[in-house]
């Protein structure tokens, strides 16, 4: 199925979203899927997301307000990425302090040829948003548009994080040295994204759970470091290949008999490489390893015993092993009480039946957990397969043949907004 058009009506989803808005947030993700971009430096999805932020501050900017822009617009420098604060214009209550909730929108397409034939499919290939990106950045747009057009409703200041490199290089945790955090004039009371899936969960079914909902990863390049010569006489160099290859079985005994199967740990070597030809010993052997971990405790164990594994064999052998670490996300782990509150609003909007308790962590990772170390939120999870497609067959996300229905995009955006509409103001009373 590749549909050209969304597969569900987009006011069945979010009844409460105008469908001029509904209609300019799905058109916004079209223009975004047809142009992806990748890693940190996103120079033209950043000019269409400033654009669009640039249109709604002029909307605001008609509006009387005391002090200041309703809508402040800052850009990063050591990546593409954009904040929006969005100050609320509704009073808080007598001896409450304003509150301030952040909402995510990552950015940053895959290395990857789409093959779905939609006809807003990228003309170039080797790009494309085979993991819902496009979705998520114009969810956010889209969210804060909805806010701007409520905001006498609206007590939080609201920051929009429209963040790269959530797939390579840590893009949360660049965007917080840059003083995201404080981008509102003080640290976030809640901190909340919305990621979607192109199979697994049923079409709009929200999906979240509390603590580790998402698992920690941490990607080492191990090169063990050997002596070449002539394959017919090993005896004469220290062949690095029998060694990595120990490493690579090694791994599989430490992580079942060192670990917990209760907080369990995944270690999988994805990438071996070593020398040129048959007959020639290499001096070096390079493994890439990827660990996942599902609780801080497993992970601050497992880094330590894989390095302390591999330089064991290594000298056992008479050689030597580096290990250098090429990714580093902490595990997701969502706030108990702001999952809570999040249920309790989509369940409010939607129905008991919008809403399920994921029952277990997934085993993919996510750098909005740097965000959730510092500040208490939840990370949700939306379906958006196609209808009419099985949720358990239909391509996943990172497929090149993966299809989001952005009928679902009205959901997301009424949901965060709700969120930042519906938070708490810190110190204010609470109703008997």
């Amino acid at each position: 199925m590749t549909p050209s058009s969304p597969t569900d009506s987009p006011a069945s989803l979010a009844p409460n979203v105008p469908a001029d808005l509904a209609a300019d947030v799905i058109a916004f993700r079209r223009q975004l899927h047809a142009h992806p971009e990748t890693d940190k430096h996103l120079p033209r999805t950043q000019a269409a997301v400033l654009d669009r932020l640039t249109a709604l501050a002029d909307f605001l900017s008609s509006e009387p307000r005391t002090a200041g822009p309703a809508l402040e617009i800052t850009t990063g420098t050591a990546l593409s990425s954009v904040v929006a604060v969005l100050r609320g214009g509704a009073p808080v209550p007598a001896g409450a302090t304003r509150p301030v909730v952040l909402i995510r929108g990552d950015m940053d397409g895959l290395p990857v040829t789409e093959e779905t034939g939609l006809d807003y499919a990228p003309e170039v290939p080797g790009t494309m948003h085979a993991c819902g990106h496009d979705l998520h950045t114009a969810g956010l747009y889209g969210a804060l548009a909805l806010l701007a057009r409520r905001r006498d409703e609206l007590a939080a200041d609201v920051i929009g994080m429209f963040q790269p490199a959530e797939e390579t290089d840590g893009g949360a945790k660049l965007m917080i040295q840059e003083g995201l955090l404080d981008a509102a004039g003080c640290r976030p009371d809640a901190a909340y994204a919305i990621h979607v899936y192109s199979a697994k969960y049923p079409h709009g079914q929200l999906v979240s759970r509390p603590g580790a909902i998402q698992s920690g990863c941490d990607d080492l390049i191990v090169t063990v470091q050997g002596s070449g010569g002539h394959g017919s006489v090993p005896h004469l160099s220290q062949d690095p290949v029998p060694v990595a290859a120990e490493m690579v079985l090694a791994l599989q005994t430490l992580v079942t008999r060192q670990f917990d199967a209760f907080d369990p740990v995944v270690a999988t070597v994805g990438h071996l490489t070593a020398g040129t030809a048959a007959n020639i010993i290499p001096d070096t052997a390079t493994l890439s390893i990827t660990l996942r971990t599902f609780s801080q405790q497993a992970r601050s164990r497992l880094i330590p015993a894989v390095t302390q594994l591999v330089h064991g064999i290594a000298a056992a052998h008479g050689m030597t092993a580096e290990v250098e670490a090429d990714c580093e996300f902490p595990v997701t782990v969502n706030d108990p009480e702001k999952v809570a509150f999040a249920r309790e609003v989509i369940e409010d909007l939607y129905g008991a039946k919008a809403y399920t308790d994921l029952p277990e962590a997934e085993p993919g990772s996510e750098d909005f957990s740097e965000v959730l170390l510092q500040v208490p939120g939840a990370y949700i999870l939306l379906g958006a397969v196609p209808e009419g497609q099985d949720p358990l067959t239909a391509p996943s996300n990172h497929s090149a043949r993966a299809v989001f229905d952005d009928a679902v995009l009205p959901r997301a955006v009424e949901v965060l907004a709700e969120l930042a509409l519906r938070a708490p103001a810190p110190g204010a009373a609470s109703a008997d």
